[in-house]
């Protein structure tokens, strides 16, 4: 997960001008973000519209295309709820953001209380189809998944990863085509180019705990028996990550492709803009990775979250969400439960 440096023609919770240095910037962006370490049960003037109602890009101040979509449940798929969420009412959606946020996927608002993002918004639709009320909670990254095994959370939507290691405790529906990024100064001419022995002799970041770091760790494990090293560095947030990559202390950093690509687009108008330098799917070289909706093993959400996925699909309320965040590059034809995932060898 990654907290990005915003422009001020986007900016969420900081201000800076376009003259000052890159540290500068940065410096003042972690102070910005801060409201993004609290809120672990924010109110939302989202999450309390009318019945049957969704904005997207709410509260975003111009990084979403903000649209109202008309989202009423549909009783077909509801019916299929377990009886315990059904009985209270409310989806409890764990969303992994902590300290900081990662745009575009979430982070707190405008009014510095409400959760926005591409990931958020999603549960809002996805709750609207099952006629029940998000509720949204933000923790850690690690403790999300604690939060789904205790039961505090009933499902998580924070750019997991469907793999075959996750499968022995979790369920999946599928919803976003998962990449992963390099993300180099403009001026550095280092590529990836699908080939890790590319990455020999480098010094790459990477959020520890993430599906990223087990593929980057695999590769630097490969490239040891060959002789070369791969140097690993591991930064407390994006913030201090986007510092050590203007600064070059490292060559790239690796991450979610929506976070990558936003944080470039942010980065254009600074004197150390950045540039991506490659993709790699997060199941690896021989399957398409897939983002999912991660819920509790045998709790019976997984098929009444994939059945509105496909709603949504099916009426174009779903690529309205992704056009609305930029990520329509990343849609995918149909919400599969428990698909093929990260092999085992890899994950």
């Amino acid at each position: 997960m990654r907290t990005l440096a915003l422009t001020p023609s986007l900016s969420r919770r900081s201000r800076f001008l376009r003259g000052v240095t890159a540290a500068a910037a940065v410096a003042s962006l972690a102070a910005g973000l801060a409201a993004c370490g609290g809120a672990g049960d924010a109110a939302a003037r989202t999450d309390s519209a009318p019945a049957g109602s969704v904005t997207i890009g709410a509260l975003s101040n111009g990084a979403a295309k903000e649209t109202e979509l008309k989202v009423p449940e549909v009783k077909s798929i509801s019916a299929g709820l377990p009886k315990s969420v059904a009985e209270k009412g409310t989806l409890v959606i764990g969303l992994g953001a902590l300290p900081a946020g990662y745009p575009p996927l979430v982070y707190v608002g405008e009014d510095q209380k409400t959760f926005t993002g591409a990931e958020p918004d999603l549960g809002r639709l996805i709750a609207a189809v099952l006629g029940l009320r998000p509720e949204m909670k933000n923790s850690t990254w690690e403790n999300m998944f604690v939060g789904i095994d205790s039961g505090k959370f009933d499902v998580a939507l924070s750019n997991v990863t469907d793999t075959e290691e996750r499968k022995k405790k979790y369920e999946f529906a599928s919803y976003r085509a998962d990449n992963l990024a390099f993300e180099a100064l403009k001026k550095s001419t280092w590529n990836f180019d699908g080939d890790y022995r590319n990455l020999a002799g480098k010094t790459v970041s990477v959020s520890a705990g993430t599906n990223q770091e087990r593929i980057l760790l695999e590769w630097k494990a490969k490239l040891a028996k060959e002789g070369k090293k791969l140097t690993v560095k591991y930064y407390q947030d994006g913030n201090a990550t986007a510092l050590a990559l203007s600064s070059g202390k490292i060559d790239s950093s690796f991450g979610p492709n929506p976070g990558i690509a936003f944080h470039i687009t942010q980065t254009a108008k600074t004197p150390a803009p950045t540039r991506s330098a490659g993709q790699f799917s997060g199941a690896g070289a021989t399957l398409q990775g897939l983002i999912a909706a991660t819920s509790k093993k045998g709790s019976g959400l997984a098929k009444p979250i994939a059945a509105a996925i496909n709603h949504l699909i099916k009426n174009g309320q779903y690529a309205k969400w992704l056009a609305a965040w930029n990520l329509s590059d990343e849609a995918v034809p149909t919400s599969l439960v428990d698909p093929p995932g990260l092999p085992l060898d890899n994950s």
